[in-house]
C-alpha cells in the first residue's frame, strides 16, 4: 500500500513538473464556494472600510481562493459570496484545504448593518456588524 500511495505522489509530481516545462497553462474556472463561519472586527466608523474575514474548506488542492463579491441589497444589508478559481483537467489531492481571506465591504453608514454570507446552493447565514 505505501508504494502504491508513493507511485502516485511521484506521478503527480513528474506531471505536474513536465506541464510546467512545457509552458503549458491549464484552464481554469470560476466557481462559488461555501463559506463556513466569518470573523467580524469591531470599532469600523464611517471614515473608514469595513471589512469581514471569512473561512471554509475547499473540496481538494486544485481551487484557489479568487476574490469575494459584496452585493450591497440595501444601506444596511450586505452579502458576501466566496469565489475560486478551479484548475481543470490536472491532477488534484482529494483532500480538504482550508482558507481564510478578508473581504472588504467598503465604507459604510454609522449604524447597525446585517451581512449574509451565501453559499453556492442558497444557504446563508447571517452576522451583525456596528459602524459608528
Amino acid at each position: 500500500m505505501k508504494n502504491v500511495i508513493s507511485s502516485l505522489v511521484l506521478f503527480a509530481a513528474v506531471s505536474l513538473t513536465a506541464s510546467a516545462l512545457a509552458g503549458a497553462t491549464p484552464a481554469t474556472k470560476e466557481v462559488t464556494i461555501g463559506l463556513s463561519e466569518a470573523y467580524i472586527p469591531g470599532g469600523f466608523s464611517s471614515a473608514t472600510d469595513a471589512f469581514v474575514v471569512v473561512s471554509g474548506m475547499f473540496p481538494n488542492s486544485c481551487y484557489r481562493w479568487s476574490h469575494g463579491n459584496v452585493a450591497h441589497t440595501s444601506a444596511f444589508m450586505h452579502e458576501v459570496k466566496g469565489a475560486a478559481d478551479v484548475t481543470m483537467n490536472t491532477m488534484c489531492l482529494m483532500v480538504m484545504i482550508p482558507f481564510q481571506k478578508e473581504v472588504s465591504l467598503g465604507r459604510l453608514h454609522t449604524g447597525e448593518h446585517t451581512v449574509r454570507f451565501m453559499n453556492g446552493d442558497g444557504t446563508y447565514f447571517e452576522k451583525t456588524l456596528t459602524v459608528e
